[in-house]
């Protein structure tokens, strides 16, 4: 009985293997080897359009060189200030944008879709939207602006200070759908007895938001608060076909200034070496959200 036990708990467990071999093998391929190759090539001085044979191991120089490179302490610090301007924003909106739709709309449905197709909708298509809506000389918006007595309206896009700023204001756009989505499914989870209770008890609908929605939602906001860090440094499209991180530096962002080192220098070395600096930051963020989780969340 004991060997016909053993020879089924070997059965399983080859099955098992067999159902996880095909991902694993994936995963290993995929991600792994190529995030081994990454840290490796890091070290290295590689102009890959000369074939593997050019790889040049450089030790720490790469390293080093971040902290003279214009172009990175630009690109980092747009990173950070565009994470700490877009998220907060994102998450204040789409949580109020989720309970007026929530209470206050009736037929909540095709207001749903409504704001949420800038978000599946092509990148491409609605930066070139908004590119006609911000053209300094003749768009729309700076024709209202000069209509009510401003008479030099920003250049946005093309103004070394309005760039970065302008493409936030698109971004936010763009996102604020999905999150008041998935603010919008974490409401339906509140069940409104509470309001009731706390009505009954005097409470006004601004005391009941801050007191119950905002306390019982927060597991949702820690998980858009994630999300939206890690995609705020991963932001490239916009910046691509808006700006290509100009005028100068001044709206560039790291994946930009990865794939502009990478694809138009063609230094891979160095784009690597700044891929795995992007890495250590949004992994250092993401790790403080994750040990402050339980101070800011109501499970």
């Amino acid at each position: 009985m004991k060997k016909k036990a053993t020879k089924r708990e070997l059965k399983d467990l080859f099955t098992g293997l067999a159902f996880i071999f095909p991902s694993f093998l994936g995963f290993l391929i995929f991600t792994l080897i190529p995030v081994i190759i990454s840290l490796f090539l890091s070290f290295t001085k590689w102009n890959f359009m000369e074939g593997w044979g050019a790889i040049k191991f450089t030790g720490l120089e790469n390293y080093i060189r971040l902290f003279t490179d214009e172009w990175f302490i630009n690109s980092y610090r747009n990173n950070i200030v565009f994470t700490l301007i877009t998220v907060p924003a994102l998450l204040a909106l789409g949580l109020v944008l989720a309970v007026i739709i929530n209470k206050y709309i009736w037929g909540g449905g095709v207001v749903r879709i409504l704001i949420f197709i800038p978000y599946i909708a092509s990148v491409v298509a609605v930066c070139t939207v908004w590119m006609v809506l911000l053209q300094p000389s003749y768009g729309p918006i700076n024709s209202f602006l000069r209509a009510i007595g401003i008479e030099n309206p920003p250049g946005w896009l093309t103004d070394f200070k309005w760039s970065l700023p302008s493409i936030m204001i698109i971004y936010i756009w763009q996102q604020v759908g999905y999150y008041a989505i998935v603010f919008l499914a974490g409401l339906k989870g509140i069940s409104e007895d509470v309001y009731e209770a706390a009505s009954i008890d005097g409470a006004s609908t601004v005391r009941q938001f801050f007191s119950i929605t905002i306390p019982l939602i927060s597991p949702t906001t820690f998980f858009l608060a994630i999300m939206g860090i890690i995609g705020s440094f991963k932001v490239f499209d916009q910046i691509s076909v808006l700006t290509q991180g100009g005028p100068g530096s001044s709206s560039s962002v790291m994946a930009y200034y990865v794939y502009r080192t990478a694809f138009e220098y063609f230094d891979m070395g160095y784009a690597n070496t700044l891929a795995w600096a992007l890495f250590v930051l949004v992994f250092a963020v993401t790790l403080v959200q994750w040990k402050l989780q339980s101070k800011f969340t109501n499970e």
